[in-house]
């Protein structure tokens, strides 16, 4: 299955999420290099002869395919990935936004930070949003903690 794992030592295994998206891409060197240069994921795996590569940023997985007509379901244009975004949770947004930034690369919407009420609590976050070089929406966050909510709403 996996080649290229070189990295990984006898005792370690490659655990794979549950769900892992597979994006399509218009120039996989292009976006190897946004993910791997810019963001800082790592590439777990690679099939360089067929386009593809499996990234991994802290407990983040995803894997990135050169378009090849495999998957495609409907006509593909600029921005890919319209009415989603990729939550990706991260120990270190500011020095991931700032890698971003220093690139000149747009930010689609700058840190802010969220609290999402769930129940009694309230969970907080600092995120913000770019879109990729395909224009797939990717929301970085990163947990600030949680709050009792004293809000009725």
């Amino acid at each position: 299955m996996p080649t290229n794992l070189s990295h990984l030592n006898n005792k370690d295994t490659m655990d794979f999420n549950k769900l892992i998206p597979e994006l399509s891409v218009s120039n996989i060197s292009k976006s190897i290099d946004f993910y791997v240069s810019t963001i800082g994921f790592r590439i777990e795996y690679a099939r360089p002869g067929a386009g593809f590569a499996f990234l991994s940023l802290d407990s983040a997985q995803i894997m990135l395919e050169q378009d090849n007509g495999h998957w495609k379901t409907g006509d593909i244009e600029y921005p890919r990935g319209r009415g989603v975004n990729f939550q990706i949770e991260v120990r270190d947004l500011k020095s991931i936004y700032n890698s971003v930034a220093k690139t000149g690369h747009p930010i689609f919407r700058e840190i802010s930070e969220k609290w999402r009420k769930v129940d009694e609590i309230e969970y907080g976050e600092i995120e913000f949003l770019v879109l990729d070089p395909d224009g797939y929406l990717l929301r970085f966050s990163e947990s600030i903690g949680t709050r009792v909510c004293h809000d009725e709403n």
